[in-house]
């Protein structure tokens, strides 16, 4: 699948003097106190708006912030994501930099903002889903917001796979309409895992649920050689394979699934991997006492919360091997400290490797972010659900649009 077929990169679009739409994802994770508490999709973005003010264009942003439900609400205002994106383009651009935020998406008060901007200024509209108009996609609202600007430029693989109306609906209401830089990367080095990845390929997979994964992990049983197991998506294989799993919550509704899956993985030749060893408790808290134990052996009761030592040993020795490789899902609860001891383990080996290393996750992406080794992956992806999908072979909506009449 040829991902950037028929779609135009930004720098190939002309926007010296002209209103710019870009779609980013400033979806950021928030504290309790409504504080940003990872500001790295605000920095992902700031290399294409410093590549939009250099080719001469007003920018305007466009991004939705958690899930208000179509309800204005304090707490999800843009206002913190745009006073962080001024102390941040200021620092990029070496000068003092307003972001402009008007109170709405759109309507006059936007447009009016937008209007009075000159060549280099940036408006952040407010939070696209404070409108249901935006997940239903609805066309009058996407025409209200392509009325904000004369480009479209979505540079948000995040939001690419949800046809809304400021990732799809728009998109058609511009003649002149691209990728941005960072979208662009995020398809060129999809494209490899989706194309010819050199060999070895080895993918890692882990997370909460094995349903989440075992998609796109089908689509690949083709190209790679081995899959890496653990979280959720082991615990389900070994309890497909007759283990018991004691008081783990297992996907009882997809042990056929999983068991077919282990009975095609190995029809292709595929290693599918699974743990020898777990670390368990009795609950998944700092405090908690822990054990290994063999996986033939787990306590009744207990909860299967990390992989074993040696079992990342064995891990570990599989990746120094791999050429490519994908990481999606960590490998226990990684956000408690007594199971974060194996996604640790495997981030560090595949940091070491000399594999073009790919991982996408909200979950796995935190975590490598909490163990300090994002210099160390050759790319750390925003796309999330998206970037499996890809993986999937599925088309994405805003990919879709970008191509339309291109």
């Amino acid at each position: 699948m040829d991902l950037l077929k028929g779609i135009r990169p930004m720098e190939d679009l002309l926007l010296e003097g002209r209103r710019v739409l870009i779609r980013v994802d400033f979806g950021v994770p928030l504290g309790p106190d409504g504080s940003i508490t990872d500001d790295s999709r605000i920095v992902a973005a700031v290399p294409t708006i410093r590549q939009a003010i250099e080719q001469g264009a007003k920018v305007v942003l466009a991004s939705h912030l958690g899930r208000p439900r179509g309800r204005r609400t304090v707490d999800l205002s843009m206002i913190g994501v745009g006073e962080r994106l001024q102390e941040l383009l200021t620092k990029e651009l070496g000068k003092e930099t307003e972001v402009f935020l008007p109170d709405e998406s759109v309507g006059d008060g936007p447009r009016k903002v937008v209007m009075e901007r000159v060549e280099g200024e940036v408006v952040l509209i407010e939070n696209l889903r404070f409108h249901p108009e935006e997940e239903a996609n609805d066309n009058l609202f996407a025409q209200k917001l392509s009325a904000l600007a004369d480009v479209y430029v979505n540079d948000a693989l995040g939001a690419s796979h949800r046809a809304h109306a400021s990732v799809s609906g728009v998109a058609r209401y511009f003649a002149e309409k691209g990728a941005g830089p960072g979208l662009m990367k995020e398809l060129t080095v999809l494209s490899k895992l989706t194309g010819a990845p050199e060999a070895p390929y080895l993918v890692v997979a882990g997370g909460a649920r094995f349903s989440d994964k075992v998609n796109y992990l089908s689509q690949l049983l083709g190209r790679v050689r081995a899959i890496l197991a653990g979280g959720g998506v082991a615990t389900t294989l070994l309890a497909a394979r007759g283990l018991g799993m004691g008081g783990s919550k297992i996907e009882t509704d997809r042990l056929e699934a999983a068991q077919n899956f282990l009975a095609r993985a190995k029809l292709r030749g595929v290693d599918v991997l699974l743990p020898v060893d777990v670390v368990v408790a009795s609950e998944a808290s700092d405090e908690a006492a822990t054990e290994v134990v063999r996986v033939e052996a787990v306590p009744e009761g207990a909860l299967v919360l990390d992989i074993g030592p040696e079992t990342t040993a064995m891990y570990a020795s599989a990746i120094g091997g791999a050429r490519t490789l994908f990481w999606n899902g960590p490998m226990g609860m990684f956000e408690r400290r007594p199971f974060m001891g194996g996604t640790e383990a495997v981030g560090k080996a595949i940091a070491r490797s000399s594999a073009m290393s790919v991982v996408a996750g909200s979950d796995t992406v935190a975590a490598v972010g909490r163990l300090v080794l994002r210099p160390f992956f050759r790319h750390v992806s925003s796309g999330g659900a998206a970037a499996l999908l890809i993986l999937e072979g599925r088309e994405l909506p805003g990919l879709d649009a970008l191509r339309e009449a291109s």
